[in-house]
């Protein structure tokens, strides 16, 4: 079930706040949440909200047990390799074939296996359970349906923020709701829903058109466009989506970390990954990177274990090379960042506009290898945007894909990734409260327009 569909907002999330706050208890309150959690995601995939169960009992069952402290290392270790397992499974089994038929020249057969959704998000978060509490950093929590509101929380569950065990244990039974705090979410929501509906999907549509398209009829131009184009549809859709989760837990009083702060600002790709996605590279920081040894090692090894992060990136976005070659590509430039301190360099407007141009250009030719269907036909696309594999002029004209519209709409998406959007925050000291509201309520009828009109409504991240 999509948030930006008409069985959530009209339905599902009404009823889900009515018996939510007809609850007087907070053991009344989480269980309508854990049940809802579990509808919510039955909903769509019945026969895998076994697998997420299973997942959630195993958790609960290994937290008890490491928290026993005798030989705690041992149940951490075998509960993280079941966990990553299933997901390996499910999302990497046919990938895995692939490669091995290729290495031994025989034609492996297939598995006929679907990826649950949301798996990549609640697998990180049941680990993130687990070694918060063989670290002592939280005590285990001897509920097992507080376990399972915790990996299952609607809200979050299919598509992050990730997350982390210790960011919330104490709100599942100490958080506090109130009116303003409701209010907020709602605005929240629907800022999020407007992201998604208005920006991302219309992005979203110029996008694939080019894309769908042999590279030999699309000349540099229009590969540029479909490049921008993509780049601002998964923002928009990711961070929308974001923001809509986040907004919804503030209904329910639950308090998320921010997962985007601007990142097309940026004028590194390691500021890029300070903005980016916040919830998976933190997650990263903490159960990987830092593990590993992170800055406090030799150089080498840093290096190392910066390649070793940004490799589990790439392949935790998907079974393919375009997803390894992704995360690799971003963790190279970060490792040539580090070697030279070009990251750092602050030597007037000039050198930091050069490193905001050449920070978007690595980010651009990224997205290309994420948004095409093989690594080949990514690195023709990236060829034909600086004019090295051969095409043909484009025979359609350039309004084809990008009309007035999506031009306005593209023109909205570079204002709003800048923090002038920020700044707008401050017209409410200027305008009535009403007014500010009326226009949340004009963009949430335009949204509902496009939703009830429109049967392109894609969703990136729900593939991961």
């Amino acid at each position: 079930m999509l948030f930006s569909s008409m069985t959530f907002i009209f339905v599902f999330l009404p009823l889900v706040l009515l018996a939510y706050y007809l609850c007087s208890t907070r053991r009344g309150k989480n269980g309508v949440l854990l049940v809802a959690s579990l509808l919510f995601y039955g909903w769509g995939e019945p026969r895998y909200l076994l697998v997420m169960l299973l997942s959630m009992i195993l958790t609960w069952g290994a937290g008890l047990l490491i928290a026993r402290g005798r030989r705690k290392l041992l149940w951490l270790t075998l509960t993280i390799l079941l966990d990553l397992g299933i997901l390996i499974y499910f999302k990497y089994t046919n990938f895995l074939l692939e490669n091995i038929s290729a290495v031994i020249n025989h034609e492996l057969d297939p598995i006929h296996v679907v990826m649950p959704i949301g798996i990549s998000f609640y697998t990180f978060q049941a680990i993130s359970y687990l070694v918060d509490v063989y670290r002592g950093d939280v005590q285990e929590q001897r509920n097992l349906y507080k376990v399972m509101l915790y990996i299952s929380l609607f809200p979050q569950l299919v598509a992050g923020p990730i997350v982390k065990y210790h960011d919330v244990c104490e709100q599942i039974d100490g958080r506090k709701e109130n009116l303003s705090d409701f209010a907020l979410g709602l605005r929240r929501f629907i800022v999020g829903l407007s992201k998604k509906m208005l920006i991302a999907n219309t992005m979203g549509a110029v996008a694939d058109k080019v894309f769908a398209l042999p590279v030999e009829q699309v000349d540099p131009l229009v590969s540029w466009i479909g490049a921008i184009a993509y780049a601002f549809q998964i923002y928009y859709d990711f961070s929308g989506y974001s923001d809509m989760a986040i907004g919804l837990c503030l209904m329910f009083g639950f308090r998320l970390p921010e997962n985007f702060n601007y990142p097309y600002i940026s004028a590194s790709i390691t500021e890029f990954w300070r903005r980016w996605h916040i919830s998976l590279s933190t997650w990263f920081k903490e159960y990987l990177y830092i593990p590993l040894g992170g800055n406090r090692v030799s150089k080498s090894r840093n290096y190392f274990n910066l390649f070793v992060v940004f490799l589990a990136t790439g392949v935790w976005h998907g079974a393919s090379w375009n997803f390894v070659f992704w995360g690799l590509w971003h963790g190279l430039f970060i490792i040539i960042e580090k070697l030279t301190g070009w990251h750092k360099l602050e030597k007037g407007v000039g050198i930091k506009m050069l490193r905001h141009a050449v920070t978007l250009l690595i980010v651009l030719v990224g997205w290309v290898f994420f948004r095409a269907e093989t690594f080949g036909e990514a690195c023709r696309y990236v060829g034909n945007m600086f004019g090295v594999t051969g095409h043909a002029a484009s025979v359609t004209p350039i309004d084809y894909y990008l009309d007035r519209h999506a031009m306005l709409v593209m023109l909205a998406a570079v204002v709003l990734a800048m923090p002038v959007a920020r700044q707008l925050v401050h017209v409410k000291r200027l305008l009535p409260a009403i007014a500010v509201d009326v226009w949340l309520l004009v963009l949430f009828l335009c949204s509902w327009a496009t939703i009830a009109a429109s049967t392109y409504n894609p969703f990136i991240y729900f593939r991961f």
